[in-house]
């Protein structure tokens, strides 16, 4: 190559990197040398650009790209690439690709994503998918930032009340999270709501869905998630953990996966070939790059015990799929992994082939990207005010009322002349934020804006922190004693539940429901009880309570979280929000988090997970969630009540040994399953005063005989509606039987089994009887 060839691209890498308003970028048109690499005519297809770079480059120089801060290749103008970015609910600054240090200091913080789940709106998820995306490529267009690959969403199932990190995924139902999953990674990469947008792959930002698989332990007694080995049935396996992540890959078509720390029946998730290779890539056809959580193939070596040697632990992870290593171990051990032929370059040329198609997918060896597919998205649009105006929108549809004796909701705005606001959350913008969050355009803490209702207002934190050790009840209850109404601010932070760090106690922490109890007794009316918190809370004592009125779930509401409270509060707003996790009672926590079964064992008392298989008491169950007016349900007679799958399919039948017969869907064929579908018809009316939005919910339940393991319930499809007081409508729900009147059985095959089922909305229940 000639020097000032050389000299060239070397100073093209330094400015595109370091300028703070130019992205970096490849292939710049200018250069002659660009006309000649192959890699950079983008009339070609990704594939054979990516096969042509990765074939210029040395044995040392693909070695060190498949590590997350990927260093820059100056020879072939190719500048550092940083993979880790995060995005859970608003572009964060967890990762390493994002900045926050120029001219853009924060990003739009919608709520964490435990609370937007609440909403059951696919409409609501996929927006603001759309506004992460794009403020995510706002950034990048500004010279902020030197990565556009974010590591989220998290999709795993909320199996555990306890589990830390709960509060970043959309609950307990796999269905439900299949469909979140499905709406945030079509917004971020800038597909269609429907999907099938996206032409050549282009990406306007890259998702990734994590944590493949079965992850939802971090840190629990004396046992953390880089040792826990998850030992979990073929059946939970199938009708549990894994349909998010197929529907991520299939239906959302995600560019990126991200393997777990723990092993899974025996085998570390990154080193698992039958789960990133023959599943992800081969049955799912997935295509994009997988990485590794964060130190996860060091984790092998050390945690694990897996891999023999740190060169065993890179050949492991390189052989069974996984394409770049979120830490540093890749890139010193396999070189070494190759000398000892534990691992082929050919398996390091396929993590690179996988790599650098996503980048160029994302537009950066197209030239300035400016100038491309998503070079017209301006840095202006960061924090824009239509985007908090639906950060707004997000905490006020996710927010659950779970009590309201006696109509205490709405306080009236004229009548209210003083309140006291009391509480260790009520004056903190930090807590609503959750966590892996960025700063926020701007925000403001509850007690601020309830103030902007009321006259006078009276404070007190009453626990001097969230796990409340040290509480001056004395003081908290005269603050409560002359004012018209009372406001407690409670629940959990992070310091209660975070990553690597899960809880031992369902209720709430220290003092604090001694402190409730207190100022609710002394208060003249009843108290309003408002929760901060990712994961449920037992709080039994107040649900019975008569002198606590209501009771709100805030989750954490992020940066519009104060403002939408008290729009709720004041009856600004009418909440429709429903619990996307069940809420059980303290005594659960007998059970130990390590034991994986969701169904229940009666013979030694097990009583299984989540409200699909559950049997026990519940403080709150799945989908519970009032409001300040009435909503009634009927199915119309246009809803079958038979299903005669007998006739669409030649596929044989199975009897058990109780003479239940089933059919396997995978036998009936996609075409069968198509035929088999049908309409259910509900009406839908406001029979109250308020006008109000809020989810309908599509339950199929079994009868009494529940076999084979089969789900006691199961949601088949969510709604949201917004309806005039008095007003009705009606809502179809398309039912696959194939998808969602089937279960897995012990082997993990998914069959259909005859006899009676009930779709059930609300009260209403409409008998459904399947003939095969």
């Amino acid at each position: 190559m000639k020097l000032d060839t050389l000299a060239t691209l070397l100073w093209l890498t330094l400015i595109s990197t370091t300028e703070s308003t130019q992205p970096p970028f490849s292939c710049d048109s200018s250069l002659p040398l660009t006309k000649s690499l192959k890699f950079c005519q983008s009339a070609l297809p990704i594939s054979v650009r990516a096969k042509d770079l990765v074939s210029r480059l040395t044995l040392d120089e693909k070695i060190s790209q498949l590590v997350n801060s990927a260093p820059a290749i100056p020879r072939l103008g190719i500048p550092a690439y940083e993979w880790w970015s995060e995005s859970l609910h608003g572009v964060g600054a967890a990762g390493r690709g994002i900045f926050f240090n120029g001219s853009i200091n924060g990003a739009t913080s919608f709520p964490q994503v435990i609370l937007t789940a609440a909403s059951f709106d696919e409409n609501l998820w996929y927006r603001i998918g759309q506004v992460i995306g794009r403020e995510a490529r706002g950034v990048y267009n500004a010279g902020e930032a030197v990565g556009m690959t974010f590591w989220a969403p998290n999709i795993n199932i909320f199996r555990d009340p306890r589990w830390g990190r709960g509060q970043e995924t959309a609950g307990e139902d796999p269905t439900m999270t299949g469909k979140y999953a499905i709406r945030y990674v079509r917004g971020v990469q800038g597909d269609s709501f429907e999907g099938g947008k996206l032409k050549k792959g282009h990406l306007q930002a890259s998702a990734c869905c994590k944590h493949f698989t079965a992850y939802d332990l971090d840190q629990w007694k004396t046992l953390d998630r880089f040792s826990f080995n998850a030992i979990v049935t073929p059946q939970d396996m199938a009708d549990t953990f894994q349909p998010p992540f197929q529907d991520c890959i299939q239906k959302a078509q995600a560019s990126g996966i991200m393997c777990s720390y723990n092993s899974v029946n025996g085998i570390p998730s990154c080193a698992n070939y039958n789960l990133l290779t023959k599943t992800a890539r081969q049955q799912w056809g997935f295509h994009g790059y997988i990485t590794s959580d964060c130190d996860a193939v060091q984790v092998m070596h050390d945690n694990h015990k897996y891999a023999k040697t740190p060169e065993d632990a890179a050949a492991f992870a390189l052989k069974a799929g996984m394409d770049v290593n979120c830490g540093d171990y890749l890139r010193k051990y396999t070189k070494s992994a190759i000398m000892q032929k534990k691992v082929s370059e050919a398996h390091v040329d396929r993590a690179l082939h996988n790599l650098f198609s996503i980048r160029m997918r994302l537009g950066l060896f197209n030239g300035n990207p400016t100038k491309q597919l998503f070079g017209n998205i301006s840095p202006n649009l960061v924090c824009a005010q239509q985007h908090q105006e639906l950060a707004l929108e997000a905490a006020r549809s996710g927010i659950v009322l779970l009590k309201n004796t006696g109509k205490l909701l709405p306080l009236s705005k004229a009548k209210t002349n003083s309140l006291a606001v009391i509480g260790p959350n009520a004056n903190s913008a930090y807590v609503l934020r959750g966590n892996y969050d960025g700063p926020p355009c701007k925000s403001i803490e509850i007690l601020k804006a309830l103030s902007g209702y009321v006259k006078t207002v009276q404070y007190h934190p009453g626990c001097y922190a969230v796990n409340c050790t040290s509480v001056a009840i004395d003081q908290a209850v005269n603050a409560a004693k002359n004012v018209d109404y009372v406001v407690l601010v409670m629940g959990l932070d992070q310091g209660q539940e975070r990553e690597q760090f899960d809880r031992d106690d369902l209720v709430l922490p220290g003092q604090q429901e001694k402190l409730i109890t207190s100022v609710a007794k002394a208060a003249k009316k009843p108290v309003i009880l408002v929760l901060l918190s990712g994961g449920p809370v037992d709080v039994s004592f107040a649900k019975i309570n008569p002198k606590i009125g209501s009771i709100l779930w805030a989750g954490y509401p992020g940066e519009a979280g104060g403002l939408a409270l008290s729009e709720i509060i004041f009856g600004e707003h009418n909440p429709g929000g429903k619990l996307p996790i069940t809420w059980y009672p303290q005594d659960f926590v007998k059970i130990p988090m390590t034991d994986m079964r969701m169904r229940p064992n009666p013979a030694t008392g097990y009583p299984g997970r989540t409200y699909r298989f559950y049997k026990g008491p519940k403080v709150f169950e799945f989908g519970y969630g009032l409001s300040y007016t009435t909503y009634s349900y009927e199915f119309n007679s246009a809803t079958p009540k038979t299903v005669q799958l007998n006739q669409l399919s030649t596929a044989k039948t199975v009897q058990d040994s109780d003479s239940i017969r089933y059919v396997s869907v995978e036998e009936m064929g996609i075409d069968n399953c198509e035929k088999a579908k049908f309409s259910a018809h509900v009406s839908v009316k406001n029979s109250g005063e308020m006008d109000g939005k809020h989810p309908v919910l599509l339950f199929v339940k079994q009868d009494d005989k529940v076999q084979n393991g089969s789900p006691v319930k199961q949601l088949v499809g969510f709604q949201s509606v917004s309806l005039k007081a008095g007003e009705n409508s009606e809502i179809v729900f398309e039912i696959s039987p194939c998808e969602h009147l089937s279960s897995a059985n012990e082997d993990g095959l998914t069959m259909i089994e005859e006899g009676s089922r009930y779709l059930v909305v609300g009260d209403a229940e409409h008998p459904i009887n399947i003939m095969i």
